[in-house]
């Protein structure tokens, strides 16, 4: 069951972060080159980011699985509370920005609101790669000092 819980864990980071990466790495420039311009991309960004979001929210159940079953320390924990508390402010975000966006004109309303905003949630999201990457070193810690206690009582 240990390595089970763990696999999803992995599996669920994967999605959430590798996709973030690859996303914002490469489809990105990609579709921006494609369709000619950033505010043309904008709009394959603002149906994704749905579907980042959602996976954000499962990796963080999964997380939380984890770190309860595993006996986090308080690190672990206020981390996870940090991504948590990112993941909402990102959805809020998405929603504000969301709402500048007219689909049936293809175009943004108060650029300069959009913009600000737009900053704002990608500050966000690189904060909530980062502590991401840094709740997953602390939680292998953890993983490596239940594994050697567990061998320990073992012998």
């Amino acid at each position: 069951m240990v390595v089970a819980r763990r696999m999803l864990l992995l599996f669920a980071l994967l999605f959430w972060q590798g996709g973030f990466l690859f996303y914002a790495g490469v489809v990105v420039p990609v579709a921006a080159d494609v369709f000619g311009s950033h505010l043309q991309q904008a709009w394959v960004t603002r149906v994704v980011t749905n579907y980042l979001n959602l996976g954000g929210g499962a990796a963080l159940l999964v997380w939380a699985w984890d770190l309860a079953a595993s006996r986090a320390g308080r690190l672990a924990w206020l981390l996870w509370l940090v991504l948590f508390g990112l993941l909402v402010g990102l959805v809020a975000l998405h929603v504000a920005l969301d709402a500048h966006l007219d689909p049936n004109l293809g175009h943004v309303e108060d650029r300069p609101r959009f913009y600000a905003l737009h900053r704002w949630y990608l500050m966000a999201s690189g904060l909530q790669w980062l502590a991401a990457t840094v709740l997953l070193g602390v939680t292998v810690a953890a993983w490596r000092r239940a594994d050697r206690a567990g061998a320990a009582t073992s012998r």
